[in-house]
Order: C-alpha cells, then sequence, then structure tokens
C-alpha cells in the first residue's frame, strides 16, 4: 500500500512540476552580432538582417521579429525579398542560395527554410564561373536572375530553384555585341549589379565589374543597348522614369546615362565628382528618388577624399541646396528609403542605414533630418556592458518618472512615429512592468524597458560628472562646424571607447519603492543616488572605507581612486548622486546590496566589506577578509593590463586624428582594439567572478582571493536567541567563509541623530572551503523574507516570526540550511561531484501554476558553470529541473546571466544581445506575429506600362514581355502548395525555427 501511494505522490508531483517548469529561449534582445546582409520589402514593411554567423532576422513593427539560423556556419552576404511575397532568398558566402518563407500555424508566422540550391556550371569549369555576385529578384515573382564572378547570368525558376538553361545570359553572348571601340574588347570582370527596368519588366541592367553595362532583353535574349563606362563599376541605379540610369564608381565620380530611344550605345549626360578634385574613395552605392514638388534626393555611400577622411564612413544625402554627410562610427553594410503612399512609390519619408554596430533610421521629412528612435535593434553596447541588474514589478509612479526624466534626454530624437509597420504584433500585453538596468565600461547606467519582446530604452544615467577624467571634451572630431567641408554631421549612439576604465560600473542595486539607486565600480567608489523629478547643483562628498584597516604588509599596485570634484556640479532630472563611499584599496566591488528601509548600503571588494549609512553619512562597519598570505587580491584587475588598454585607447585616438590612414589601415586597427578589449573583458569576468576553478577537495587557507567578498545579504532574523528578532548583516566570502552581524538601529524619530551600530554575531566557515556565492533566510513558512518596504507596500505578505528560521548558504558546490539562531546543519543538497559543476549565478524565483492562479511555489533558479540550468525547491532544496542552455566554453555568456524573480533570465549571447530565456512554465514572453499578403496585391505582379511618350515599340515589347513571362510560367508551373509540402524534406530539410 506505501509502495502504490508513494508512486501517485510522484506522478502527482510529476504533473505539478510540468504546471510550473519549462524550459525555452523566448527571444533576443539587441543589435545582431556582426550583421553583414540588409533587405527590405516595401510591400510586407518588414525589414531583413543576416549575420556572419548564419542567422537571419526579420522584423517588423514593434513586436514583430522573426529569427531563422542556418545550417551553413556561413555569413549571409545577401538577403533579397520576392515582391509582393511572404517569401525571401539569402545568399551566404558558400554561393548557397536559400529560400525562406512566413507560414501562419495556429494563428501566428513562423520563419521557415523551404529550399536551397547551389548553381553548378559544366564539368571542368572554374568556380568563378558560377560564383554569385549579384542577385535580381524579378518583378514577376517567379524568377531570380543570378550574376557570377565569371560575367555570366543564370535565370531560375522559384520557389523551386529550377535553372532555366536557355534562357541564361552567358559572358560569350553579351561580349559578341560589345562595340569594338570598348577597349578591344577587353574583359568584363564579374557581375557587379543587376537591375530590373522601372517601367519594363523584360529588360535588365547588367553593370560588369569593369565598368561597362549593358541592357538585355529578356524577350529577344540580346543586348539592346551598351553603356561603356570605364571606370571600375561600384552600383547602378535606374531612375523610376526608365529614361536614365545613374552609376557610381571606384575613382569616387558619378555619371548619369541616358538609355530611352533607339541609339545601341547611350551617352553620358553628366560626371561628376561630389567630394573631389583630390582623389576620393569608391561611392559603393548610389540612390536617386523623386518628390511630387521639387527636386529629388540623391543618396550616396562613400566617394569621401581618400588621404583626409579616407577613413570615414559615410552617406552623404544631397536634396535641393541641402546636403549632409552622415558619418557613422562603424562601417556601413547597406541602406535604403521608405517611400510615402500606400503602393510605396511616394515622396522618400526615412532612410535606413545598417551599419556594423547599430541601425540608424533618418526621418527626411522633418526638418533637419533628425534621428528616429529606434523601438528594437537599440546597440545595446555603445559603451560596453560590465554587469546588470534586473527588478520586477514596478510600481507606475516609478516608472513613470524615470520615463518622464528620460523623455527630457531624447528632445533630439524625430517625434515621427516608427516607419516599418509590417506584421500583427498578437503577444499579449506583459502583466508587469519590468526593467534591466545595464551597467557599461564608460561609467553609465541605462534603464531599459524590458516588460514585452523590445527592449525598449527608457533612461541612461552617467556617473563620470562626479569625477575629474583624462576625458578631453574637445576630442570629438565629427562635430560639424559652419562652412566645413564635406559637411559633416556625426549620427548613431555606438561609442565604445571608454577614457577612463575606472568609471566601469560592476555592481547595480535599485529599489524600486522609494527611488534609491546605488551603483559601484571598478576603483573602488560607491554612489548612492535619489530619484529627483528637477535638476539640482550638488557636490557630492567622499567618504572613504579603508578595508585593510592599517595592516602591516599590504601595498597596492594597481590603479588609483578616481577624483572626485570639489566645485558643485549641475545634475539633470533623474537619479542624483548624494553620497559617495570610496573604498581604499580602491579595487574592484565584487559585492553589493541596498537596504532602502534601514537606509544603509553594504558593499564588498576583494580585501573586505563596509556598511555605510547613506541618510548620516558615515561608515558604520568596516571590516577586512585579506589573508595575509594573498598577495594577488593587492595586484589590481586592472593593474597588468591598464597599460596595453592606455596605450590601445591613445593609439586609436592619434588614428582619428590623423585623418590619413587608409579605411583598410583604420578598419584593421579597429578590430585589433576590439579584440584586445574582448580579451581583456574575459580576464576581468574570469578574474572577477570565477577567480579560480576549483577542485573538489579541500582547498587550503592559502589559495588566491579567499578574502574577495562574493555576496552580502540583510535581514530581519533571529541571530541571539529565538524569541528576540533583530536586523542584520550577513557576508560571504571566496574562501568560504561567512560574517554574520548584528544591526541596532534607533528608533524612526531619532534615525537621523543616533547612530547605526554592528556587532560581530556569527562566523561559520565552510569544510571545504568553497565560495559563497549566496545567503538567504526563510521564514518559519520556508519562504525567503520579502524585500525591504515590500510588506509596507501589500505586495507580500509579512514573514513568519513564530516559527524557526533557516539560514541557507549557497555555496559553489552545495546548497545547506542551517537552523537559527543555534546555526546547526540541517540538511544540505550537493550539486554534483562527478562532472565539475560550480554553482556560477543563484536567484530566487516565483513559479506560478499554469492551471490555477492559486497555486505557486519559491525556488531557486540556478546556472552553473558548465551552462546548465536548474531549478531547486525551497525549504526542502530539492532538485526539481535541469536543462541545457549556454556552452560551457561561453564564459562571459555565463558571468553575464541575471535572474527575474518569476523565473526568467537573461544573458549576453554577444556583446550586443541578450538572449532571454524562461524556466517557468506561465512567464513566457516571446513575439508571436502574423504576416500576411495584402489582399490587394496580387502575388505575382508586374510593373506600370510605360508613361505618356515612350516609344511605341517598348510598349509592344511591354506587351509581347509578359505574354512570354506568362507563358514561361505556364509551360514551367509547378503547384506551389505540393512544393511547400512535400518539397521542404527534399530540398534538404527546411525547418521551423523560432518565430
Amino acid at each position: 500500500m506505501k509502495r502504490f501511494r508513494r508512486h501517485g505522490q510522484e506522478s502527482q508531483r510529476e504533473r505539478i512540476k510540468q504546471e510550473l517548469y519549462g524550459f525555452n529561449k523566448t527571444v533576443e534582445h539587441g543589435f545582431p552580432h556582426q550583421p553583414s546582409a540588409l533587405g527590405f520589402s516595401p510591400s510586407l514593411q518588414l525589414l531583413a538582417i543576416g549575420t556572419r554567423s548564419g542567422a537571419i532576422k526579420l522584423y517588423g513593427g514593434p513586436g514583430v521579429e522573426f529569427m531563422g539560423l542556418h545550417d551553413e556556419n556561413a555569413a549571409v552576404t545577401q538577403v533579397h525579398f520576392l515582391p509582393h511575397q511572404v517569401e525571401l532568398v539569402t545568399l551566404l558566402d558558400d554561393n548557397s542560395l536559400h529560400m525562406w518563407t512566413l507560414r501562419a500555424h495556429h494563428g501566428v508566422s513562423e520563419l521557415l527554410e523551404i529550399g536551397r540550391f547551389t548553381l553548378t556550371g559544366p564539368p571542368g569549369a572554374p568556380p568563378s564561373v558560377t560564383r554569385v555576385t549579384a542577385v535580381l529578384a524579378h518583378s514577376s515573382g517567379d524568377l531570380l536572375l543570378l550574376g557570377t564572378e565569371g560575367g555570366h547570368v543564370f535565370v531560375v525558376k522559384v520557389p523551386g530553384f529550377r535553372e532555366l538553361e536557355e534562357r541564361n545570359i552567358s559572358l560569350e553572348k553579351v561580349t559578341n555585341g560589345v562595340p569594338e571601340e570598348y577597349g578591344g574588347r577587353r574583359s568584363l570582370e564579374h557581375v557587379e549589379s543587376l537591375q530590373e527596368n522601372p517601367v519594363n519588366p523584360l529588360q535588365v541592367l547588367i553593370g560588369y565589374g569593369r565598368g561597362l553595362m549593358v541592357i538585355w532583353d529578356l524577350n529577344s535574349q540580346s543586348a539592346v543597348k551598351h553603356i561603356p563606362a570605364t571606370q571600375q563599376l561600384e552600383s547602378v541605379w535606374w531612375m523610376e522614369d526608365g529614361g536614365h540610369v545613374l552609376s557610381s564608381h571606384s575613382d569616387g565620380s558619378y555619371c548619369r546615362w541616358k538609355v530611352a530611344g533607339d541609339d545601341p550605345q547611350s551617352e553620358q549626360e553628366k560626371s561628376e565628382v561630389p567630394y573631389g578634385h583630390f582623389p576620393c574613395k569608391a561611392i559603393s552605392k548610389i540612390i536617386q528618388l523623386p518628390t511630387e514638388q521639387g527636386p529629388p534626393f540623391l543618396f550616396l555611400s562613400g566617394g569621401m577624399p581618400r588621404a583626409s577622411y579616407g577613413d570615414r564612413h559615410c552617406i552623404s544625402v544631397i536634396h535641393s541646396k541641402t546636403h549632409v554627410a552622415l558619418d557613422f562610427t562603424s562601417r556601413i553594410i547597406d541602406f535604403f528609403v521608405i517611400r510615402d503612399g500606400p503602393d510605396h512609390t511616394g515622396d522618400p519619408s526615412a532612410l535606413v542605414v545598417l551599419v556594423e554596430e547599430e541601425l540608424v533610421v533618418i526621418d527626411l521629412q522633418t526638418e533637419g533630418w533628425p534621428v528616429i528612435q529606434t523601438p528594437y535593434l537599440v546597440p545595446l553596447h555603445c559603451s560596453a556592458i560590465t554587469c546588470s541588474h534586473h527588478v520586477s514589478a514596478i510600481p507606475l509612479k516609478l516608472w513613470e518618472r524615470v520615463l518622464s526624466a528620460g523623455a527630457l534626454q531624447n528632445t533630439h530624437y524625430s517625434k515621427k512615429p516608427w516607419p516599418m509597420t509590417g506584421g500583427q504584433n498578437l503577444a499579449p500585453d506583459p502583466p508587469q512592468r519590468d526593467l534591466l538596468l545595464t551597467g557599461h565600461e564608460d561609467g553609465t547606467v541605462r534603464f531599459w524597458d524590458a516588460s514585452g519582446v523590445c527592449l525598449y530604452p527608457m533612461y541612461k544615467l552617467s556617473t563620470a560628472g562626479v569625477f575629474l577624467t583624462d576625458s578631453d571634451p574637445n576630442d570629438n572630431l565629427n562635430q560639424g562646424t559652419e562652412g566645413e567641408w564635406p559637411p559633416f554631421r556625426k549620427v548613431g549612439c555606438f561609442d565604445p571607447y571608454s577614457d577612463d576604465p575606472r568609471l566601469g560600473i560592476q555592481k547595480i542595486h535599485l529599489c524600486k519603492y522609494n527611488g534609491y539607486l546605488t551603483v559601484a565600480g571598478t576603483a573602488g567608489q560607491i554612489l548612492v543616488l535619489e530619484l529627483n523629478d528637477e535638476a539640482a547643483e550638488q557636490t557630492v562628498e567622499a567618504t572613504v572605507a579603508d578595508l585593510l584597516q592599517g595592516q602591516e604588509g599590504f601595498r597596492w599596485k594597481g590603479h588609483t581612486r578616481l577624483e572626485v570634484r570639489e566645485e558643485p556640479v549641475t545634475f539633470p532630472p533623474g537619479f542624483q548622486p548624494f553620497a559617495l563611499v570610496q573604498c581604499q584599496p580602491p579595487a574592484v566591488v565584487t559585492a553589493l546590496t541596498l537596504h532602502s528601509e534601514w537606509k544603509l548600503v553594504t558593499f564588498g571588494t576583494s580585501h573586505g566589506f563596509g556598511l555605510y549609512d547613506y541618510q548620516q553619512k558615515n561608515n558604520v562597519l568596516v571590516r577586512c577578509t585579506l589573508n595575509p598570505s594573498d598577495q594577488l587580491a593587492m595586484e589590481g584587475p586592472l593593474s597588468r593590463v591598464k597599460s596595453i588598454k592606455k596605450s590601445l585607447r591613445q593609439s586609436f585616438r592619434r588614428i582619428r586624428r590623423s585623418r590619413v590612414s587608409l579605411r583598410k589601415h583604420h578598419v584593421n586597427n579597429a578590430a585589433k582594439l576590439q579584440q584586445a578589449n574582448a580579451r581583456l573583458e574575459a580576464e576581468l569576468a574570469e578574474m572577477e567572478l570565477a577567480p579560480v576553478q576549483r577542485k573538489i577537495e579541500p582547498r587550503s587557507p592559502d589559495d588566491s582571493f579567499t578574502g574577495l567578498v562574493r555576496t552580502l545579504y540583510f535581514a530581519d532574523t533571529f541571530l541571539s536567541d529565538s524569541s528576540h528578532n533583530t536586523p542584520s548583516l550577513w557576508a560571504g566570502t571566496n574562501g568560504g567563509s561567512v560574517f554574520a552581524y548584528q544591526l541596532r538601529l534607533p528608533p524612526v524619530e531619532r534615525r537621523g541623530e543616533d547612530p547605526v551600530t554592528a556587532h560581530p554575531a556569527k562566523e561559520i566557515q565552510l569544510m571545504h572551503r568553497a565560495p559563497v556565492v549566496g545567503i538567504l533566510v526563510l521564514d518559519g513558512h520556508g519562504s525567503p523574507l520579502p524585500e525591504p518596504l515590500e510588506v509596507a507596500h501589500d505586495l507580500a505578505r509579512s514573514p513568519d516570526m513564530q516559527g524557526s528560521h533557516s539560514l541557507l548558504v549557497i555555496s559553489e558546490e552545495q546548497f545547506k540550511v542551517f537552523t537559527l539562531p543555534k546555526v546547526s546543519a540541517k540538511m544540505k543538497l550537493k550539486l554534483t561531484a562527478i562532472d565539475g559543476s560550480r554553482v556560477r549565478r543563484v536567484g530566487v524565483a516565483w513559479f506560478g501554476s499554469t492551471r490555477t492562479d492559486d497555486y505557486g511555489e519559491s525556488g531557486l533558479t540556478v546556472l552553473t558553470n558548465q551552462g546548465d540550468l536548474h531549478v531547486v525547491s525551497l525549504p526542502g532544496v530539492k532538485l526539481q529541473v535541469q536543462y541545457p542552455c549556454i556552452r560551457r566554453e561561453d564564459v562571459s555568456g555565463i558571468a553575464s546571466c541575471v535572474f527575474t524573480k518569476h523565473g526568467q533570465g537573461f544573458y549576453l549571447i554577444s556583446p550586443s544581445e541578450f538572449e532571454r530565456f524562461s524556466l517557468s512554465a506561465r512567464c513566457v514572453v516571446e513575439p508571436r506575429s502574423l504576416v500576411e499578403v495584402s489582399s490587394q496585391i496580387p502575388s505575382t505582379t508586374l510593373p506600370r506600362a510605360p508613361p505618356d511618350g515612350a516609344s511605341v515599340e517598348r510598349r509592344n515589347s511591354t506587351r509581347d514581355g509578359v505574354a512570354v513571362l506568362q507563358e514561361i510560367q505556364k509551360s514551367l508551373e509547378v503547384d506551389q502548395t505540393t512544393f511547400l509540402e512535400n518539397g521542404t524534406s527534399a530540398l534538404a530539410g527546411g525547418k521551423v525555427l523560432s518565430n
């Protein structure tokens, strides 16, 4: 009978687990790492970005996101949407083509790969014959034209990727018609560009690398015009009237050619070098678009004077008498222009530019052409992220005050709404307001709305103004001046070069109930800030906390502390600093906790910990934890790398000031700097967050960094006896020590005068000396104690102070429960002694049931050094579920993980992207979007007829061409439905990825 009962209990427990827990990687926040290709569908209003790692990401209106991943580990080099359809084609640098579609399933769209294709040449032909360099998705929606390195153009029917051999355009066919006077039929090189005639779908312009452009008639399969440019060709733009073509070249020039008329050889009407007369860099892309009542817009990428500004990344916009060179801080990948009107043929409204580190959208219809703030794809890494802090369920009043402070910082942005509106966001409204705070290397803290699918920027706090730093206020070479030529204007917010690495933010703690914030940095600085709706001018005085306590034999060899400004500083509305603690030695702050109800802040470094009363602005407690043999703790994590970082920074400044280095040289230096910074950040993370790879056997007290403080915790609990609870402070170190202090707080009415005192109460030494990564006190019901002020705001029940409390000490190796106040061992859970798992991150979360609102359980969310996620039950400390999440080799990803109070989490999958995951079956934030082709737009559309005045022959050619295209379609008709159902597996197996 007992066995059956136990079996029934186990089955019931398994059902409860399924209601509470479930692992999903739900959405990626931020800017795609290493973008390599850009695409846009005017009819769907969807943006597509391909990356060097083979990812393809689609974005529409806010919340409309899709992601796919190619099986091949190859970079995406081109992305093309099929006109007026939900299909797109990607080209990888392994020369494979892939077809993707957005197919509705259970009311939402999913991004599916439905086919792949690689051109095959004749036996023995060199690879260049079929190496694709240019792709044209024909307006018929059924044809792809593929230009190759060998100069051939292949015609392929989609979605089935069937090559139409009889319609291919071979290099021999083209060269046979090239005029003799064109350089004696010299090599035409690769196909650089393919463009369709806007008014005649049967005419395609083929641009060759050497400069020659040929207008090819798909009906007669012959060249109808030759455009004999002699400069190396970079790009081609066929103007809307169909009568003129623009070409841009490697010498920084662009030319206008008349192609209307019967003359088989076009004449150059205009040639211009916008930034001559000295040698200029190539104009890599050119676009010209008309306006209804004024001159056209001209967009040029590149073209800067080679010697003076060859390292600038610029797009020039010219409209009437307005000429601006938009100056970006990273390499330009591609750009396109969004146009007004239901058919997207009206005036240009926005310029969308993808650069290597951000997406910038320019409002072309507002005076001054301001930037439109992006609701997604925000570059989280404007300055490198150094830490994160998540706060759940923000009260509305605090939320509105943060938004208001942020709005005052964003007055330079355009008021226009986000121009990309594709798809429907079907995700439910978020149940609560969540904040993600990120600390950065330049001393800023950024506040993000993390409630839903889009990680939206709300407010930016800068701490640099409190200190005197090495930064040069005149070190911005991008600020345009009156009459400057070229007319530069700096755009974008990516600026990764911190002038002083000591400013880097290492720890953040925010109280959501009263608006107090504390942040701590790399040079031992701890700032306490208060939210203020008005600007204020004030001096921030520093209180020094000497963590060495005058001990002999120690000499700090690391960086110096930051100097505080003595004069008053004006702080804008928002979070304003009013108290500052400076640790001595100025080592990295490794732990930080704020108790806003008691008005106390506790902080720890590799030398000890302290307690600061920010109401009276004095130190309550300073405790040294340094082991006499631990000399490494006196080195300072920046001491070995500071000189190289400083020299790299100075070198880069010299490069920027010189303005004479070539683009290749600049890119190489920037890449080296990024690599060096990445190595340094990984080393710092390893030192600060995972100082030593530890063994299972007991550690010697002589191990390095044993005094490093890993965790700090406030609790109102029983320390001296079981009948009197008292405020307490707990500290855990890298050497397995736990220190407990009893705090005596004066009555509320005398809180400002009487001192707070701290008295040593308990000390625990773990047997194996494993680092203590978490401390938690459980009340008489076995529930974690509520946060400060949480009970006062009726958001949590009062803790049970009748039953005995328990102390949970979480080390890297195990979870151990002690009784309070006696501190006797009660139970433990050893994580593992087999595969070397170590606890790296731990949080407390509430897991609600998916079946009923009345049931839920508290649990510990745990991340190990193997990248596995665990949920451990409370108070029984039993392992509930385990899921693999992060690659064990991804040390920085594991170190960056932050948990939420409702079973979700974030970690960096690249310097610019957070991966969001959920361990809760109930609390899941993920995109749910639907994309449909408008019923007013046929799936196969041909461009409109030529305007009045065009030749009769061209109108006849268009009519004949439509018939020919229809005949091609009819003769090669493939049942698309059958293809989509059966072709997925036949064509290398498209798979459902993530919407």
